[in-house]
């Protein structure tokens, strides 16, 4: 998977530092089967794998990303506190897969002009492509079904944004940010865009959630207005992993040398 691959890449860089490392599993974590150690990477996305990590986060343990940053990117949270923030994000309703849809003028608020409106999984970020789907208003009703029917209670229903989408990567003291667009692809043309309010909106954003290993997507409805659609911890940064293992290892032995200061 191009998301355990960054992990591999990066604890390869550590132990070239002379590092030792086991690897676990999140079923694991879950059961609370937890080597002893000084410093985790943390990929889990579950809940229950998050309250086994959690209490290292008050114990001088070094977890990156910790776990209460993880569960912030659940879109359910991720919503909330943007939503709570001055950062440039869409309007979106959470909302359960199973229940009668939004009142009416609530839906007309994310689609004012009857554009197509996103409907994306409520908890962890995509895992399949159908986990984010764009639709009229008309098609709602039928893509809550499917979602109800994979099992997934709850949804993001959130407005277009217009314009090109950027896909950016950063690592949280700004030794690392990449972007590139998101249609043309890595090494294709790339938008016109403010790179410094990208960087900045993608930082805000990662510290408001508490991430130091991030990555997520803007669109820009204009060159120096980009806006925030979504942010996770622990993305592939495929195009460039080679080195972004570099920088997040020099990052994690930084961080662990001042770990009483994180």
């Amino acid at each position: 998977m191009n998301d355990t691959a960054i992990l591999d890449a990066t604890v390869g860089r550590l132990e070239a530092h002379g590092w030792r490392a086991i690897k676990t599993t999140e079923l694991e974590v879950e059961q609370g089967r937890l080597p002893a150690a000084e410093l985790y990477l943390n990929m889990c996305q579950g809940s229950l794998a998050a309250e086994q990590l959690m209490p290292f986060e008050s114990d001088g343990v070094v977890v990156v990303n910790r776990a209460s940053s993880a569960l912030n990117c659940h879109r359910h949270r991720l919503v909330k506190r943007l939503a709570e923030s001055p950062l440039a994000f869409p309007r979106t309703l959470i909302h359960a897969s199973s229940a009668p849809l939004p009142p009416a003028e609530q839906l007309a608020t994310l689609s004012p002009d009857h554009q197509k409106i996103w409907i994306k999984r409520g908890d962890v970020h995509a895992e399949r492509p159908e986990d984010v789907v764009a639709a009229s208003l008309e098609r709602v009703p039928a893509l809550l079904e499917a979602f109800t029917a994979r099992g997934i209670p709850w949804v993001a229903l959130q407005e277009h944004v217009p314009g090109p989408v950027v896909k950016f990567y950063g690592v949280t003291d700004g030794r690392f940010f990449r972007w590139y667009g998101a249609d043309a692809g890595f090494g294709g043309e790339r938008p016109a865009v403010d790179e410094n309010r990208l960087k900045a909106l993608a930082f805000e954003a990662a510290a408001i959630l508490g991430l130091e290993v991030f990555g997520g997507d803007v669109a820009l409805p204009e060159p120096d207005r980009p806006v925030l659609i979504d942010i996770n911890d622990w993305p592939s940064f495929a195009p460039f992993r080679a080195d972004a293992a570099q920088a997040i290892a020099e990052y994690i032995v930084h961080r662990f040398a001042h770990r009483k200061h994180p």
